[in-house]
């Protein structure tokens, strides 16, 4: 048999490419008529439960030599084009651009819709909230620095809900205007950033001064601005401003993963592998938070998170965050959540999502 040239081995990656456009107008169109469907039923146009379903469907029918993630990632920008054909979407963001919640958004949603930079957390809220955004992207916890306060707080204040989650692994790079590590005398990032690095600032950069900003691209902006000193943020911001990069991955854990929350006004449906978000208040008294948990036990659903914060209304009074596996529709986790309501001052169902990945 001859051996296909490299003409030959283009031109059948041409009519693959004419199939594949033609397959993707027709999965476009067909979007379009779910739209329509939907505005008529007033329904959400982002449903988190079927995006799992097309990402599972999509991950079992892959034979390789394209890895998991990147086929994911295709199928991220396919469904992101196609969302914007049913209803333009605005997403909300803890900006701003080439932070790491930026990133988060777009793994999340794509490059196919509008996003929308806010320099706060609450902002985040508030323009979801307002109806100025769809959806909303925060962080909510680090694998090294643990849970984002300020995040949970808001759900204290807020109506919103949790619609979805996604997880980042976190990738610091050392960026400064110099070339020499040894001209750097000061370095700007988040005060979680630093945390995340301390051993490596430590024994590399230990006479450096320390200055928290707002986010890694402000410290980026400020950094580019000053001739000694530096910045830790994501590499991306290299392409932004000019910078160059000293050093990579100098953060002090090889699995450094934040995980963020997609917030809207609704809650999704099951998608057969989901996760609860609940919070609670309760009389303080010995033994109160094992008696409020007993109801999961005893019915055999799995806790995988817990956190606790002041509630603001009072000494020694708080708020318990909990995430369990299982969707608020399940048989099991309702009559938990009933039989926790009866003991609890407050309870609030944050939100039932797919598992992130």
């Amino acid at each position: 048999m001859k051996k296909k040239n490299l003409n030959d081995l283009r031109a059948e990656i041409t009519a693959i490419d004419k199939k594949l456009v033609g397959l993707m107008g027709k999965r476009a169109k067909l979007s379009q008529a779910i739209g329509d469907v939907k505005k008529k039923k007033r329904a959400p146009i982002y449903s988190p439960e079927r995006e799992a379903q097309v990402y599972a469907n999509v991950l079992r029918e892959n034979k390789g030599p394209l890895s998991a993630e990147s086929l994911k990632a295709i199928y991220s920008e396919i469904m992101s084009a196609c969302i914007s054909l049913e209803e333009p979407k605005k997403i909300a963001y803890l900006g701003p651009e080439m932070t790491f919640t930026h990133q988060a958004a777009l793994k999340k949603f794509g490059s196919s819709v509008r996003y929308v930079p806010c320099d706060t957390i609450s902002g985040v809220f508030t323009e979801v909230g307002k109806g100025n955004a769809d959806y909303g992207v925060v962080p909510i916890e680090n694998s090294t620095e643990g849970a984002v306060n300020y995040t949970l707080d808001m759900f204290g204040s807020s109506d919103l809900m949790i619609c979805s989650e996604v997880f980042l692994a976190i990738r610091h790079s050392l960026l400064a205007k110099r070339k020499n590590i040894k001209e750097v005398r000061k370095i700007y990032s988040k005060s979680e950033v630093f945390g995340q690095c301390r051993r490596w600032i430590e024994e590399n950069l230990p006479s450096a001064k320390l200055y928290a900003v707002d986010s890694t691209a402000k410290a980026a902006g400020v950094a580019a601005g000053e001739k000694t000193a530096a910045c830790i943020a994501s590499e991306l911001v290299a392409k932004k401003y000019p910078l160059n990069i000293l050093a990579r991955s100098i953060e002090d854990s090889a699995t450094n993963v934040t995980r963020f929350l997609v917030i809207g006004d609704h809650i999704g449906k099951p998608s057969g592998k989901d996760k609860t978000s609940i919070m609670f208040s309760v009389k303080d008294r010995p033994g109160v938070l094992h008696d409020m948990l007993s109801s999961f036990k005893s019915a055999g659903i799995n806790l995988t998170k817990i956190e606790s914060r002041p509630s603001k209304r009072g000494l020694w009074k708080y708020y318990f965050f909990v995430d369990l596996e299982g969707h608020r529709e399940d048989k099991k986790i309702k009559k938990a959540l009933e039989t926790l309501e009866k003991k609890c001052h407050f309870l609030k169902v944050l939100g039932s999502y797919p598992v992130g990945k």
